[in-house]
C-alpha cells in the first residue's frame, strides 16, 4: 500500500524558514505552470476571478502541477454552479474563495470543500482526485477531509475586523489579506494608514487563532520581506503574465543599452 498522500500547500507552510512562495496563473498555457515549477514556486493559484481560464484549461492545468510536484489552488470566483467540486475532483489541493466579508460565507466555503457529515463535497472517486478509482476510497476521502484546504480572501474593511472571527470558522485553514480591493473599497490606497491598521490587526487576529495568513505582492525582494515582517506565512509573487512581461522587458532594455554602445 502506497503512503498516504500529503498537502504540498501544508507542508510548504509548515517549512522552517518560510514564507511558502507561490504565484497566480492566469495564462492558459501548461507551460506556464511546467514554468512556475521549475521556478521552484511551491504552489500556484490558478485564477478563475480575474482571467478569461475555463474549466477544461484549469483542469490541464491543475494535472501539470500536481505532476510537477506543485501545490495547485484555484481561486473560484464564487461557490456557485458547483465549481467548487468540480476542480476538486481535477485534482485541486484547495480552494480560495474571494469576498468572504462574514463566518457565514466562511462556514459556507469550508462546506463547499468537505465531505459529509462535514459538508456537502460529493463523492466522485473515479475522478483524478481519486486516482480514478486506483486508490482506495477511505484515502480517497481522507485527503479530502484532511488535506484538502480552504483559503478565505480577506478584501473589505468589515471581513478584516471580522479575521479572526472567520479564522476560528471550522474547515478555514487559511486567509489570504485582499489589499487592493481591501482598500478601493474604503476608497483609498494601501498605504493609507486606516488600511495599514485594518490589515495589520486581521494578521494579529489570525495568527492568534492559529491560522496562517498570506498576501499577495510584487515579485521583489522588498516585498518578500515586508511580508514576513508583517506575519505572513505565505505571498504570491506577481502572476505568470506579469512575470513574463517582466522578464521580457528586462531581455530588451537590456538589449537595447548594449545597441545604444555602438
Amino acid at each position: 500500500m502506497s503512503a498516504p498522500r500529503k498537502s504540498r500547500f501544508r507542508a510548504a507552510l509548515a517549512r522552517p524558514g518560510g514564507p511558502a512562495l507561490g504565484t497566480w496563473v492566469k495564462l492558459p498555457a501548461t507551460e506556464s505552470v511546467e514554468l512556475l515549477a521549475l521556478a521552484g514556486f511551491d504552489f500556484v493559484v490558478i485564477d478563475l476571478e480575474h482571467s478569461a481560464l475555463n474549466l477544461e484549461t484549469t483542469y490541464r492545468l491543475i494535472g501539470a502541477a500536481d505532476q510537477l510536484g506543485m501545490a495547485p489552488i484555484v481561486r473560484v470566483p464564487t461557490l456557485d454552479g458547483g465549481i467548487a467540486q468540480r476542480v476538486l475532483d481535477a485534482g485541486a489541493e484547495g480552494i480560495m474563495l474571494p469576498h468572504v466579508d462574514t463566518v457565514e460565507q466562511a462556514e459556507a466555503g469550508a462546506r463547499a470543500v468537505r465531505f459529509p457529515p462535514r459538508g456537502t463535497r460529493g463523492v466522485g472517486a473515479t475522478s483524478r482526485a481519486g486516482a480514478w478509482g486506483a486508490i482506495d476510497r477511505a484515502e480517497y476521502l481522507r485527503f479530502g477531509q484532511e488535506e484538502v484546504v480552504f483559503i478565505a480572501q480577506i478584501e473589505s474593511a468589515g471581513a478584516a475586523r471580522s479575521a479572526g472571527e472567520i479564522a476560528a470558522v471550522e474547515g478555514v485553514d487559511a486567509l489570504l489579506v485582499g489589499a487592493a480591493d481591501l482598500s478601493t473599497s474604503e476608497g483609498t490606497t494601501e498605504d493609507d494608514p486606516r488600511v495599514v491598521e485594518l490589515i495589520t490587526s486581521a494578521i494579529a487576529a489570525c495568527i492568534a487563532a492559529g491560522r496562517p495568513i498570506g498576501n499577495a505582492g510584487a515579485a521583489t525582494e522588498r516585498s518578500v520581506r515586508a511580508a514576513v515582517d508583517a506575519g505572513y506565512a505565505f505571498t504570491l509573487l506577481g502572476n505568470d503574465a506579469g512575470l513574463l512581461g517582466s522578464a521580457a522587458a528586462a531581455a530588451v532594455r537590456l538589449g537595447r543599452a548594449v545597441g545604444s554602445e555602438d
